[in-house]
């Protein structure tokens, strides 16, 4: 496996687990799961707040929509890999940003 894999595998795995750690700390807080229906809150604060929120919490969203789909009834299995791809990739955008931001605060305690 070469290292650009690897770094590839980790930034995958943070992004998923932030924001699983996002997502479940806003249900701890609101005991109410997160969903994308915050953005339909209107204009204002709320929503406003809600957009960086959403861009890290997202992949665990879309997966625990599409989990939960399943056992509800038959979906197709396009929708379940297209779904997967989705929240996959997000996950691993969101994790790069994460990782970047870990090597930039390093640098600044340095």
């Amino acid at each position: 496996m070469s290292v650009e894999a690897l770094q590839s595998f980790l930034a995958l795995a943070i992004g998923f687990s932030v924001a699983g750690l996002m997502s479940t700390g806003y249900q701890l807080v609101a005991a109410q799961p997160a969903s994308f229906r915050m953005l339909q809150q209107g204009p204002g604060a709320t929503a406003f707040a809600a957009v960086p929120f959403l861009i890290f919490a997202a992949p665990f969203i879309i997966t625990r929509t599409i989990v939960r789909g399943g056992r509800a009834g038959k979906q197709r299995v396009e929708i379940v890999m297209m779904a997967t791809i989705i929240a996959g990739f997000w996950s691993l955008m969101s994790g790069t940003v994460v990782v970047l931001g870990f090597n930039a605060l390093q640098g600044v305690i340095r």
